[in-house]
This record gives structure tokens, sequence and C-alpha cells, in this order.
């Protein structure tokens, strides 16, 4: 199953999403992130948390929503308050869509501890929901079945 995440600027919590959803996804999910206004870089302390707790982090880059029109995600994941509420693209047509509102580690204003504990909390976050998502059995549910779960996913 393919999964679009979605952030604004495309350089943190939809690029932890994709990390963290590829390595744990064991083949049941491939993960990719995009922006809708990318900043063109992915954040440094990003990419440095998910070493730290053992995620790889080749080939992460910020990028626009656009380049990815070809791979017909299954579901479309919004992780910002921002982009949950932006018109998507057309090409997402029907595509399941779900948001998972993450406070956003890059931006919070503290010690090196107070930014390393909001990463690690956003990161233990997304291991928590991507664990949910693997525990569903997509393939023995229609849509509507789909999007039902999706939605009660939503809320834990």
């Amino acid at each position: 199953m393919k999964i679009l995440y979605i952030c604004t600027h495309n350089r943190c919590r939809s690029i932890l999403s994709e990390a963290i959803t590829n390595a744990k996804g064991g083949g049941q999910l491939q993960a990719f992130s995009a922006g809708s206004q990318p900043s063109g870089e992915v954040h440094p302390l990003s990419l440095r948390y998910l070493q730290e707790m053992g995620y790889n982090t080749a080939g992460l880059k910020s990028q626009s929503w656009d380049d990815f029109e070809t791979i017909a995600p299954d579901i479309v994941i919004t992780v910002c308050d921002s982009a949950a509420s932006e018109a998507c693209p057309v090409w997402f047509g029907d595509t399941l869509k779900m948001h998972w509102g993450l406070a956003d580690p890059s931006k919070l204003q503290g010690s090196e501890s107070d930014i390393r504990d909001a990463f690690v909390d956003a990161i233990n976050t997304i291991e928590r929901r991507v664990d949910q998502l693997l525990a569903v059995n997509w393939k023995n549910l229609d849509k509507e079945q789909r999007q039902a779960a999706l939605a009660q996913l939503a809320e834990t």
C-alpha cells in the first residue's frame, strides 16, 4: 500500500513519517512525503534524530506534491494542520485521506534537551501510528471500510 505524507514545507514531520513508515512497513507499506510549498531542504535535526534512533535517512529530500502525480497513493496523510486545510491537487482524486496532527518539533524554542525530547516524542507518536496501520488487514476491506478504519486510527 502506498502512502503519501503531506506537510506544507516537507522538511520535518512528513519526512519523519516517510522514513519511519518505510522502515517499519516491511514491504506492506511504501511511503513518500511531499509538501504543498516545499522548503527545498530537510531540517537537519529531522535527519539527526532519525539517524540517532536507527532510521535510514538516505534519499530523504524536500519536494513538491506535484512530483508525485504518477505514484497513485492509496492513502494521503496530512501531518500538519495547515496542510490539512489546503485544497489538495485534483490528481489525489478519491484517494483515502486522513489527518495525523503532529506538533512541529523543528519550531520549538528551548534547550537542546527540550528540542530532542520534542523530536523523540514526534518519532514515538509516528511509530505508534504506523504500527496501528500495520495491524489493519487492508486487503479484506472495501473502500468504505478502509475509510472507516482510517477515521478510527485518526482518533487514537
